[in-house]
């Protein structure tokens, strides 16, 4: 089966694309949801997590203090690697079993740091990115989650740049900020057709 590599920076939609996609009978396997599968209470990440970063890592429930996590990485790299370290392997082996096992015309495995990893991109046997320009993500991302613009851009800081993932892309799908539903649609349905054929 044709595997799809979708990629973008925060706030381009790809989960969006990605949906629309599945509309059309595309199977996704999102590795951002398998990482809060992992990092959940009772997943498969947490002893280790627990192991290398301690008690204060972890919520009363049980899953990882995603918002504590997210200051220690981006204060301290070296941090964010042994996350890193932790997370990827576990990622990789759980999404490589969901896509053995997908069902549709073809899978699109969801990957916001296709690019970074450099692993990735050869699993996958072309890669669309999801092209969005830097305000049009900051102003959603600010949107959806509360962040602040400088706390966005410290995120799209340690991402591929825009000029980087447009490098790799094989495929190309706008959603920036001039961009409708309506020709969002029809660009995921001639994407659609193209890699059914």
């Amino acid at each position: 089966m044709l595997k799809i590599g979708l990629t973008g920076g925060i706030g381009s939609g790809k989960s969006f694309v990605a949906d629309l996609l599945q509309k059309h009978g595309a199977a996704i396997v999102d590795t951002d949801v398998v990482a809060h599968q992992l990092t959940a209470p009772g997943g498969a990440a947490i002893p280790a997590i627990r192991q290398q970063f301690g008690s204060a890592y972890i919520t009363a429930e049980g899953a990882m203090d995603r918002a504590r996590m997210r200051e220690l990485v981006f204060q301290q790299p070296d941090q964010r690697e042994k996350l890193q370290a932790i997370l990827h392997p576990l990622i990789r082996d759980f999404t490589f079993r969901k896509v053995q096992q997908a069902q549709g015309c073809y899978v699109v495995v969801v990957v916001p740091l296709l690019v970074e990893s450099g692993t990735w991109l050869q699993y996958v046997d072309r890669v669309c990115v999801v092209d969005c320009d830097e305000p049009t993500q900051i102003e959603r991302v600010m949107q959806r989650s509360g962040l602040t613009a400088s706390q966005v851009q410290r995120i799209m800081e340690v991402q591929a740049s825009r000029q980087q993932r447009l490098a790799h892309a094989d495929d190309v799908i706008v959603n920036d900020g001039t961009t409708s539903i309506e020709q969002l649609n029809v660009q995921v349905q001639q994407m659609h057709a193209k890699w059914c054929e």
